[in-house]
């Protein structure tokens, strides 16, 4: 018998890479990582964090965020970082916004069990000591939740490391893969099976079966902001503008008003792809965001109109003057047919390939199913 370094060697140490090695080192097998950057460095640091339930549209995407629900739970309590789980608040700001939330609470939340609420009136006026009772109605979203990319994502690092026994390789690229070999710049690794997790990277590894898929990557830009007092924000915040963007709501009759109402007011809004985002860290501090750019690589040179309407933006949704700590580039592969893609290259070869911005929200449950699926425990993701 062919005696393998590895049981599952593993391509990227971002949310995917790590959702694979979990779910495989929980069932005894020995998992190797390769990271060509010292530390993850991809669209699972830069990112907001939010695992969201509420967004995702009824049928596989929904399925995949409440089984990733539980899966961060775990992660947390075992790594010990922080996980907020007190839900979404998603404003609605005017009347045709209002009428999609309540389309979607009478409806699509009743049929398809998503955990929700309309809050308006004294509920509405209540929270935060009224800081939004500038807004018509809120939808609490339940079940989402929230972590701070930049910690968590280390900590569970360190979590399969040292109680599950994953090797990590990082400042380690792997130049070539084929059925049970990988070549990197460490050497050579013998796999029984490889999983390619490398986020946007199209070219280095598996490069014609990736052109096949036709990729794109979307750039974001994005803040870290600080209020002039901490309000002690423990929701993610989300307008009636991400209702044309998040399939819970966008495919509904009433989204049409509210996209015809952007373009008729807000033409820029649409022009850049900015919908609002807020989430809050562990340290009083606020991540704003973004809007998206797609290409096929990401341009460099980041617009300071852009950041000026989103800062807008979230100081009329806050209700408070924000001071602008940081500034960067996020980053995904984008623009798939589907949200995700497994690409059976060959015999012992898959890769895993998110195609739009929501890895944090499903990328759990989905490794737990893809290597549910290389073991012959379940069907392949799809």
């Amino acid at each position: 018998m062919t005696q393998h370094d590895c049981d599952i060697a593993i391509v990227g140490a971002g949310i995917l890479g790590l959702s694979h090695a979990h779910a495989a080192a929980r069932r005894g097998l020995r998992v190797r990582v390769y990271e060509r950057s010292g530390t993850p460095l991809g669209a699972s640091i830069r990112n907001f964090g939010q695992a969201l339930v509420s967004g995702q549209p009824p049928g596989p995407m929904l399925d995949l965020a409440r089984a990733s629900r539980a899966i961060w739970g775990g992660w947390a309590a075992a790594a010990n970082f922080s996980l907020l789980r007190n839900g979404v608040l998603l404003f609605a700001r005017t009347q045709a916004e209002e009428a999609l939330l309540e389309a979607f609470c009478a409806g699509r939340a009743v049929e398809h069990g998503y955990r929700a609420e309309l809050l308006r009136g004294a509920p509405l006026a209540a929270l935060y000591a009224g800081r939004f009772r500038h807004h018509r109605a809120a939808l609490h979203g339940l079940d989402d939740q929230q972590l701070y990319s930049r910690e968590a994502i280390p900590a569970l690092i360190e979590h399969l490391r040292r109680d599950l026994g994953v090797a990590f390789h990082f400042s380690t690229l792997v130049r070539e893969v084929e059925p049970g070999l990988l070549q990197t710049t460490a050497g050579r690794c013998t796999a029984r099976q490889i999983l390619v997790c490398s986020g946007h990277d199209y070219q280095t590894l598996l490069a014609d079966h990736f052109a096949a898929l036709q990729p794109q990557v979307c750039r974001l830009q994005m803040l870290r902001v600080r209020p002039p007092a901490d309000f002690g924000l423990r929701h993610a915040v989300l307008t009636g503008l991400s209702c044309v963007h998040y399939g819970a709501f966008a495919d509904l009759p009433e989204a049409a008003a509210v996209q015809a109402e952007i373009r008729r007011q807000r033409p820029e809004l649409e022009a850049h792809g900015i919908h609002l985002l807020v989430s809050p860290t562990p340290h009083g501090e606020l991540i704003v965001g973004d809007s998206h750019h797609y290409g096929s690589d990401a341009a460099p040179f980041n617009a300071e109109e852009v950041d000026e309407l989103m800062l807008g933006l979230a100081e009329h949704t806050l209700a408070t003057p924000l001071k602008v700590l940081e500034r960067w580039q996020g980053v995904y592969g984008a623009r798939g047919a589907e949200p995700f893609s497994v690409v059976r290259a060959a015999p012992g070869v898959t890769a895993v390939l998110m195609r739009s911005g929501v890895g944090m929200s499903v990328g759990p449950a989905l490794g737990e199913r893809t290597v549910a699926a290389l073991l012959g425990e379940g069907d392949w993701p799809a």
